[in-house]
């Protein structure tokens, strides 16, 4: 039998909160990584440590500034990859760029296949991520990806606030899929907004498509980038008669006017993860909530390192 190749895992400046927790959850120290920027912004890499042979994990969220952390990441990815690792796996809580992933309109790019070849062509043997904005994002790689979902750390907050007459609404027709997925482990109602974007960020909600009145709406989407949608959609709901409305995402992007949105909205309150950090006045708003994916992160990580099966963890 082959002797396991040792786990070493390295962070990014993405997210460095969420890969302590990680290696919190796994019982291991972090991997030595200098980054550093030179005077004219260049990003510069130094790997500290003996990797040569080695299973190794960049774990790095896409997040703002977006532009910087991807291409600290594609630079990781070569310097381990030049340091004789024997695997390296791109981790990223957030993939960003995913929501240009086809041409929608005549002469524009599609972002989500250019990252992914960014990253394969920078020395990623295998691909962990999150909640992609659109699944078929894994087909642009041409090397295993393992998507995961936050649902369940989502789903068991929802069953521990024990909220009365539940409604899960999707924000869109795109979100149904992941809303019906929420109402069925809950045996909850499902609900659906028809949401008519006018221009990119910003969108005009038309009409919601089932039985909101008198009860208690959870808004449940994968991205709450400038909370647009968001707040249009609370608002549509509460007119419809709703009694109370919260909302729940994965990857909390917050740019722009989101917090003063959030604050101003009828929303109670806003449950996010950790898969990007959270600004200091996202942290002081009140309305916002942040839990942890580190456990899930952390145990796919676990899997794939001792080549165990990771299906159990895709719910």
């Amino acid at each position: 039998m082959l002797e396991q190749l040792p786990l070493v895992i390295f962070s990014g400046r993405g997210n460095p909160a969420l890969t302590e927790r990680i290696c919190d959850y796994l019982q291991i120290p972090q991997g030595e990584v200098r980054l550093f920027t030179f005077s004219d912004g260049e990003t510069g890499c130094q790997i500290d440590e003996n990797v040569r042979g080695g299973d190794v994990f960049v774990v790095q969220s896409t997040c703002p500034p977006v532009n910087d952390t991807v291409m600290e990441l594609l630079i990781m990815l070569d310097a381990c990859r030049r340091s004789s690792a024997s695997r390296v796996t791109a981790v990223l809580p957030y993939f960003g760029y995913a929501r240009q992933d086809r041409k929608d309109r005549p002469r524009v790019p599609i972002t989500a296949k250019l990252v992914s070849d960014l990253l394969t062509a920078a020395g990623a043997s295998r691909i962990l991520t999150m909640d992609l904005h659109a699944g078929q994002i894994q087909g642009f790689f041409n090397i295993p990806v393992d998507h995961l979902f936050a649902a369940p750390v989502l789903i068991d907050e929802l069953k521990r606030m024990a909220l009365p007459d539940l409604v899960l609404v999707s924000p869109d027709a795109g979100g149904v899929e992941r809303a019906r997925a929420f109402a069925k482990r809950l045996e909850a109602g499902l609900a659906i907004v028809d949401k008519r974007r006018t221009s990119p960020n910003q969108a005009d909600v038309m009409n919601v498509i089932g039985d909101v009145s008198g009860r208690t709406c959870v808004i449940v989407d994968d991205i709450i980038d400038t909370a647009g949608t968001l707040v249009k959609t609370a608002e549509a709901l509460r007119a419809r008669g709703a009694a109370r409305v919260f909302a729940m995402g994965v990857h909390p992007v917050l740019s722009g006017p989101a917090l003063e949105r959030i604050t101003a909205s009828e929303i109670e309150e806003v449950i996010v993860t950790d898969t990007i950090p959270l600004r200091p006045e996202a942290v002081a708003c009140p309305k916002i909530r942040q839990l942890s994916v580190a456990e899930l992160l952390g145990e796919a990580i676990r899997r794939i390192h001792e080549a165990k099966s990771v299906s159990s963890l895709f719910v």
